[in-house]
């Protein structure tokens, strides 16, 4: 594994001006964060320097604002809940770089801790524009990228400052690439992916990828209708890519040619319509009805993936195996998730997992705290899956 740059490396930072770059991107709701998972994270390494009686001082973005400074994307209320979190004050200073933002640094005092207004009220942060990335780094003598999620954005907040001032990875940063490290860079064999979602479309990369990468990759979702349907298979009125056919075959040869088993639904939950409680039944998956849909993968393909997961030593999951917001097309999903946790509890299994819907999946299963790791990044998490370079984590190389 490369070697990075970690706090542990950072030195006496007593009286220095500490710029954390952190992921306070979280979901609001009537001015109210919804979930704080994400501020949860960075705790640890807020703490350790503000207890080094650094001045720490906080960028971040939130929102997609368009043009310039504007309310609705402001950080401030997200300042209040950071200080709650926290359990000691951080104040909120309405400018990102300037004169103002630069006097407020400096009557900050070693230990306090401070959160900058939204860098992407700037329209030159997203441009990674040097004269930016400059004004940022006058306000600071070190910089600490906590913030994996946005580390495949070669921004200024996340990129630029790296190359201006001493730069470290925070330890939620340290602990992302540790548990990424453990999934695909040198993971203990052998290796199963479960990878699911609605659209192969948005997932070739990362398929491409893996068949090169583990023993076993399970296929599940809507993706997996493409996939049987590239093989013969009819599947109904079920979403399906038929236009990727060829494609999918070229994902199976890859993987033939890699040695990497497929593992595609052997049967699956059917229904005439997509809804809550609709009535529904498990057919082989060669005996979908011409008038019905594949909701979820059945009891016999649970069973098997179950099997391989057995077998392997690290399982890598991104996307459910149905459509698991709604029952009782979760089944196969929550069985699943179990069936891994339980072997991650007893030391058997070290499992990683990441992307939106996979966490959410993971919570609804109530499993999210007994795999080793799960991945809040999104599309980094996806990137990193897919085999790609990440700017802000490249520039944190020792």
């Amino acid at each position: 594994m490369a070697k990075f740059k970690t706090l542990d490396a950072i030195g006496d930072v007593k009286g220095k001006r500490v710029l954390v770059r952190v992921d306070l991107n979280v979901p609001m709701a009537d001015g109210k964060v919804t979930d704080a998972t994400r501020i949860e994270r960075v705790v640890p390494t807020i703490k350790e320097l503000a207890d080094k009686e650094a001045k720490v001082i906080l960028l971040a973005h939130f929102g997609r604002p368009k043009g310039g400074p504007d309310p609705e994307f402001s950080l401030a209320p997200v300042a209040e809940e950071t200080a709650r979190i926290l359990g000691r004050p951080v104040a909120f200073i309405h400018d990102t770089i300037g004169e103002k933002a630069a006097g407020a640094i400096f009557a900050m005092k070693p230990g306090d801790v401070a959160l900058l207004e939204n860098t992407r009220f700037d329209k030159r942060e997203e441009k990674n524009d040097p004269a930016f990335t400059e004004e940022l780094a006058k306000l600071g003598d070190i910089f600490v990228n906590d913030a994996f999620s946005a580390a495949h954005r070669a921004h200024s907040s996340t990129e630029g400052l790296a190359h201006v001032l001493p730069a470290f990875a925070g330890r939620t940063m340290q602990t992302e690439l540790d548990a990424l490290e453990k999934g695909l860079g040198s993971p203990a064999k052998p290796v199963i992916a479960i990878v699911g979602g609605a659209k192969v479309s948005t997932k070739l990369d990362l398929l491409m990828n893996l068949v090169k990468k583990v023993d076993a990759l399970v296929i599940g979702g809507g993706m997996a209708n493409t996939f049987l349907a590239a093989r013969g298979t009819n599947v109904g009125k079920s979403l399906c890519e038929h236009e990727l056919a060829g494609t999918a075959k070229q994902i199976m040869m890859e993987a033939a040619s890699a040695g990497c088993a497929i593992i595609l639904p052997s049967d699956g939950v059917v229904a005439k319509e997509f809804k809550a409680g609709a009535a529904n039944e498990v057919v082989p998956i060669e005996k979908v009805p011409n008038d019905g849909m594949i909701l979820d993968v059945g009891p016999k393909t649970v069973e098997a993936v179950n099997q391989w997961i057995d077998r392997a030593a690290t399982l890598v999951w991104n996307g459910p195996l149905g459509a698991f917001e709604i029952a009782p097309f979760d089944k196969a999903t929550v069985a699943a998730a179990r069936h891994a946790a339980s072997r991650t509890k007893a030391g058997k299994l070290v499992s990683v997992a990441g992307g939106g819907d996979t966490v959410a999946a993971l919570n609804h299963a109530g499993v999210a705290d007994d795999f080793t790791y799960i991945s809040t990044a999104g599309g980094a998490f996806l990137e990193w899956m897919e085999g790609k370079a990440l700017p802000g984590v490249e520039v944190l190389k020792a």
